[in-house]
């Protein structure tokens, strides 16, 4: 029998590193093709597949220890009621148009010491003299 590998008329075969580099690039293509359609298309969300994936988180299952002690929720508290007023100061910084609301007495009050009837007082110079 004839060996149809051999042949003069058989197609030229590439040797075993070439073959090698060719499917490890055409996987590399293969894997920016799926990178390029899961970013040009969200719509279609995320397979996963790994079994790792699905884990179960032992922090957060019902049996686990509440391990927040009183001292811990307080501090929490506070951090969070500071970070919701300077969120709300940025929020005045950065809107200006809104204006300001206040009801606090003691920021209408008056110069004590400017006003027209205050009785005029000495200059220093002059209070020296005396």
């Amino acid at each position: 029998g004839r060996n149809y590998f051999n042949r003069y008329s058989a197609p030229e075969t590439d040797e075993d590193e070439f073959a090698d580099e060719r499917a490890e690039i055409l996987a590399e293509a293969a894997a920016l093709k799926k990178s390029a359609v899961a970013y040009m298309h969200p719509e279609v969300g995320v397979c996963l597949e790994d079994a790792n994936l699905f884990g179960r988180n032992y922090f957060e299952r019902a049996s686990a220890p509440d391990v927040e002690n009183m001292e811990e929720a307080k501090e929490r508290a506070k951090i969070l009621a500071e970070a919701a007023a300077l969120k709300q100061l940025a929020s005045d910084y950065m809107h200006p148009e809104v204006g300001v609301k206040t009801t606090d007495p003691t920021l209408f009050g008056r110069n004590y010491f400017n006003r027209y009837s205050a009785p005029e007082t000495e200059e220093d110079e002059f209070a020296d003299e005396r």
